[in-house]
């Protein structure tokens, strides 16, 4: 009988006997069955079939001329391309040593002639199920390790497999970039020897070690590690055990290079302090030109206490002069002098606490007792107004974390500028200046004027840098505000009032707060109530 193909299915069943009879019967048998049938009548031609077509089944006569079944399925499972193929021996003899023997060469069943056609049928069906189910297993096992080789090749990060021992058994090419060194070289190299210094003393403390030898995770940043030819690199890296149930059989260790990173970040720490001192430069400039539109009602604040003392001195002189000195008289005048010059300290004392340039940091401030100090320093605008300053501040009101300085410095130009507005408008109302809660953690300080109000578009100028609405105004007050009360972890903005005029506020976090409580809630001028 020549070669027959019964192409119906595409599972392939290979019929090998050197007797035609045989052949014949095995064909009639699984033709109708739904199997493509390919028939060979020695061991050569059936080798040259399998290898084309890698039949799921083979039924293999063990007794033929030349090359026998043993020696056939020897050469099959020798063959990568044939070796899965289920070979099933077809022989009359019933020798236990036979059936044994061909089982150890990778037989996987045995039927004995005379041939009955169920168990045929039976047989191929359960082998040809087995080695499909096996086939696409190994074919979904060959697509996940691509899969899993593109993944891991893609991954910029390097990826260590670490066996108990420390010992490298797999390494991803980001791995040996990083380490400047071929894959194949790192695999079998000892982890801690390659990358630590002082791995020879003992490794017991070394990272990683505690992720191999007892499965404990780890995740640490800005660790030096040591490439190939010794020399050192920051890393950045993770740790998870590789576990098998309860067993332990090593670490899987994903690292990177923050070389780069950590450049950038000293760059972004230097540009901060940067951006920091000139903060504190503009801020104290500021103060002087606030203190330079202040200079002639200061002048007049200090020039009262000085003729006071002036006079005084004069009252006393004359006490002196006479035969019997009026002693208590002295002592009260001497008493009067000693005050008028503490009133004048005290307002040297405000002006030179105000235009030193603080040393940066902040302090936990009672912001009740910071603004009873900024309404004094502002007095001189409250006389040449015409006008006051109330401050009202809620019960229940904690302390703040802030620099004091920049913090009164933003107060004095809120109450200033309301001030200014309230007289323009001729009004004789007092600046109102209240202090309360704003959720948890923050602090709001509004200062509401009785001015003419804001402009339409003030929230697309108001602060904005060198934008005044003063004749001789710069326009650095409230951007300058806006950049001190950044700085302290606040925010600043504005309402208008139904009664008119406009209320300026800013936020201050409560000592102790955490995180960013008096960040910005909306997007047009600072937080909202």
């Amino acid at each position: 009988m020549t070669d027959a193909v019964l192409e119906t299915t595409d599972v392939t069943v290979l019929l090998v006997d050197d007797n035609p009879q045989n052949l014949k019967v095995l064909y009639e048998t699984l033709k109708d069955k739904g199997y493509r049938l390919l028939i060979a009548n020695d061991g050569e031609k059936a080798l040259d079939l399998a290898h084309r077509h890698q039949p799921e089944v083979i039924l293999l006569d063990i007794m033929m001329p030349e090359l026998d079944g043993y020696q056939v399925c020897e050469r099959l499972k020798a063959d990568p391309v044939t070796s899965d193929s289920a070979v099933v021996f077809l022989s009359a003899l019933d020798d236990l040593q036979a059936k044994v023997r061909g089982f150890s060469l990778g037989g996987a069943d045995y039927i004995s002639k005379p041939f009955q056609a169920q168990e045929v049928i039976a047989r191929v069906k359960t082998h040809a199920r087995v080695i499909r189910l096996e086939r696409a297993l190994q074919a979904r096992n060959r697509q996940l390790e691509n899969d899993q080789a593109r993944i891991l090749n893609s991954i910029s990060e390097g990826i260590y497999g670490l066996d108990a021992r420390g010992t490298i058994v797999f390494a991803n090419p980001a791995a040996a970039l990083i380490m400047r060194r071929p894959v194949e070289e790192l695999i079998g190299e000892g982890f801690f020897d390659l990358h630590f210094r002082t791995a020879g003393h003992g490794c017991e403390s070394l990272p990683i070690y505690a992720t191999c030898t007892k499965g404990v995770p780890e995740n640490q940043r800005d660790i030096e590690m040591l490439r190939a030819d010794g020399s050192p690199f920051p890393v950045e890296y993770r740790a998870t055990p590789k576990l098998d149930g309860d067993e332990l059989h090593g670490a899987v260790v994903v690292f990177r290079d923050i070389t780069a990173e950590l450049e950038s970040e000293r760059a972004l720490d230097d540009a901060r302090h940067m951006v920091q001192e000139q903060r504190e430069q503009l801020a104290h400039f500021s103060r002087l030109t606030t203190m330079g539109e202040m200079a002639a009602g200061v002048a007049h604040e200090v020039n009262q206490p000085l003729t006071a003392i002036t006079n005084y001195a004069r009252v006393a002189k004359r006490v002196l002069a006479k035969e019997a000195p009026d002693h208590e008289l002295l002592e009260e005048t001497l008493e009067k002098i000693e005050a008028q010059s503490h009133r004048a300290s005290e307002v040297i004392r405000r002006i030179r606490r105000f235009m030193k340039k603080p040393a940066a940091g902040k302090d936990v401030l009672s912001i009740a007792a910071l603004l009873e100090d900024t309404r004094q320093f502002a007095e001189v605008d409250i006389r040449n107004n015409e006008g006051g300053v109330e401050i009202s501040v809620a019960n229940d009101v904690p302390d703040v974390l802030a620099d004091p300085i920049q913090v009164q410095q933003v107060a004095l130009n809120l109450i200033r500028n309301a001030l200014e507005s309230t007289r323009s408008a001729q009004s004789e109302k007092p600046v109102e200046v209240t202090v309360a809660m704003s959720g948890t953690g923050c602090v709001r300080v509004a200062v509401t004027d009785h001015g003419v109000g804001l402009q339409d578009d003030a929230e697309e100028k108001l602060f904005l840098p060198f934008y005044t609405t003063k004749e001789e105004g710069m326009g650095i007050g409230l951007p300058m505000c806006r950049s001190l009360i950044q700085a302290q972890g606040g925010d600043i903005g504005f309402e208008r009032p139904e009664h008119g005029g406009a209320c300026f506020f800013f936020t201050l976090p409560v000592a102790g707060a955490v995180g960013s409580p008096c960040a910005s809630t909306d997007g047009s001028g600072g937080p909202t109530e």
